[in-house]
C-alpha cells in the first residue's frame, strides 16, 4: 500500500488507531498534512467509524481509564471537550468517575502526600496540588478532612 509519498491516508490512519484510541477530532488533525482534501478525509474517517476502527466512546472510555487514577473529574472533562467528544458519550462516563471521585482523591493524595497538613501552608499546598489536576473543593475539603480525621484516631 505504501507509494513513493509513503503510506497511504487509510494507512496512516490505522497505524494510529493500531497504537491507541483516537478521537476523530485527534485523526483528523493528525492526518490533514497527508490528505489530499478535507473531502478525502472525512469520507475515510465516516469509513473507518462505519467500520468500527473509528469510536468516541471508545476513545471516551480508553481516556478516561488512562487519566483517573492521577486526575479528577473536572481535567477528564475538560480534555473530553479538547477533543470535542458528544455531550451524549461524556456524561455517563463523567458520572461514573464523579461517583468514586473521593476514592481516587485520597488515592492520589496517599501517594503523593500520605500525612496530614501540619500546618495553614502545607494545607494550601496539598489542596493546590489536588486541584491542579482537577479535583473540585467539596472533594479536596473531605480528603483533607479525613486524613486528619484518620490520624487523630490511628
Amino acid at each position: 500500500m505504501a507509494g513513493a509519498r509513503g503510506p497511504s491516508l487509510r494507512g496512516r490512519a490505522l497505524k494510529l488507531l493500531s497504537m491507541r484510541e483516537q478521537s476523530r477530532s485527534e485523526l483528523t488533525r493528525k492526518l490533514a498534512p497527508h490528505a489530499e482534501s478535507a473531502e478525502q478525509l472525512e469520507a475515510l474517517l465516516d469509513e473507518l467509524q462505519r467500520a468500527g476502527f473509528l469510536s468516541e466512546q471508545r476513545f471516551a472510555e480508553s481516556l478516561a481509564r488512562r487519566r483517573s487514577e492521577r486526575y479528577g473529574r473536572r481535567f477528564i472533562e475538560h480534555e473530553l471537550d479538547q477533543h470535542r467528544v458528544a455531550g451524549e458519550v461524556a456524561a455517563p462516563i463523567l458520572r461514573a468517575l464523579a461517583a468514586d471521585e473521593r476514592t481516587r482523591a485520597q488515592a492520589l493524595w496517599e501517594r503523593r502526600f500520605g500525612s496530614p497538613p501540619a500546618d495553614l501552608a502545607e494545607r494550601a499546598r496539598q489542596h493546590r496540588f489536588l486541584a491542579q489536576r482537577g479535583f473540585d473543593g467539596e472533594t479536596i475539603a473531605w480528603v483533607l478532612r479525613e486524613a486528619t480525621r484518620t490520624n487523630r484516631n490511628g
